[in-house]
């Protein structure tokens, strides 16, 4: 294993409380001072982290970013997400979303026929409503597996088109004549699937590039289509 891969495996280690002491990131990666801050001064250039007098932080972003390069570098991929929090994947596609200009809401509940779901992340920026499941894989999966979960979103997606308007969740979206649900699914890292049925399965270091592009590719993902009446928004 790399000197940068044992540093960046102590920095997943030591930071997902807030910042950590050089020190400890030193003794804990077993490798001299100076070494480790010319590492840790790379990362730092590289927006993964940011360094401080005697301390290094990273925040959800740079946290994935490094999870991303310690797989790269030969890490075990059941190892390196099992640093990472779940929460950390939620946040980060709330992030991205919100950057791009969308209302965001994070663990929606709702009830549908008899059935309760939860939706991870939902992001609103007319027309568009994204639902985000965001999995936090503990182990390589397979393609079966894979398609068990999209269609799953995506019967969880048509399920909240379905339930809208609903006044427990005040949505932005309940406001609009017409809108376009559309169920996704974030991993860590790319899958043996890029979408299946058009529901696009998103690396999280992808999905800047998903956001962006979305508007223009709509007609080529799977989305569930719904109009308000103008009386919606006062449901």
């Amino acid at each position: 294993m790399s000197i940068d891969l044992y540093l960046i495996i102590s920095l997943l280690k030591l930071t997902k409380e807030g910042a950590v002491l050089i020190e400890n990131v030193k003794n804990d990666a077993k490798i001299p001072k100076a070494v480790a801050m010319k590492l840790l001064e790379k990362l730092q250039s590289d927006s993964l982290i940011n360094l401080k007098s005697d301390s290094v932080e990273a925040d959800s972003s740079g946290r994935i970013k490094l999870a991303v390069k310690a797989v790269s570098l030969g890490a075990d991929i059941e190892h390196i997400s099992n640093l990472l929090c779940w929460q950390e994947f939620e946040e980060i596609a709330a992030i991205a979303l919100a950057i791009n200009g969308y209302i965001v809401k994070k663990n929606v509940r709702f009830k549908h026929g008899a059935h309760r779901w939860e939706i991870d992340v939902i992001g609103c920026k007319k027309p568009l409503v994204v639902c985000v499941d965001c999995k936090h894989w503990q182990h390589t999966i397979a393609a079966s597996a894979l398609k068990k979960i999209v269609s799953e979103q995506a019967e969880r997606t048509h399920a909240f088109a379905d339930s809208l308007p609903n006044v427990r969740l005040n949505l932005e979206c309940i406001k609009w004549n017409s809108v376009k649900f559309i169920p996704a699914v974030l991993s860590l890292l790319p899958c043996a699937l890029k979408s299946f049925n058009n529901v696009p399965v998103v690396p999280v270091l992808q999905l800047q590039d998903f956001i962006n592009q979305l508007p223009a590719y709509i007609g080529d993902v799977k989305f569930f289509a719904k109009t308000f009446n103008r009386l919606s928004h006062d449901f």
